[in-house]
């Protein structure tokens, strides 16, 4: 049985704590949940909480980074919190960019920051 990444929704926010170690297709079963959430709900925002996570192989990493891209395509913004110094440079050292994400140091700044970025 997979296991999945509760999302939950706070006005037209979608929050999402990840709170275990990813595996292959637990990341791929969150990919597909936020995407499915991000249709039902037309939420505008995500915020992305990575705070647990010490450590991300590659695979994790780029299914990571599609799943931002593909936010943006639908139209929400992202805010990344929790970076840990390992999953930046893991991040950085694969070539995985994330231009017009913004990010912050833990969940609370997130979403402050994510309310400025959808009333502007």
């Amino acid at each position: 049985m997979k296991m999945r990444i509760p999302i939950l929704k706070l006005k037209d926010t979608l929050i999402v704590s990840i709170q275990v170690e990813l595996d292959d297709q637990t990341a791929l079963q969150f990919q597909e949940d936020l995407l499915d959430q991000l249709h039902k709900t037309s939420a505008r925002g995500v915020v992305i909480d990575l705070t647990p996570i010490d450590f991300i192989d590659s695979f994790i990493a780029k299914v990571l980074g599609d799943v931002i891209h593909m936010t943006s395509l639908m139209g929400a913004k992202v805010v990344i919190t929790g970076i840990q110094p390992s999953v930046a440079i893991t991040l950085i050292e694969l070539g995985i960019r994330l231009e017009n994400v913004k990010t912050a140091l833990d969940l609370e700044n997130g979403l402050e920051k994510l309310t400025r970025e959808l009333e502007a």
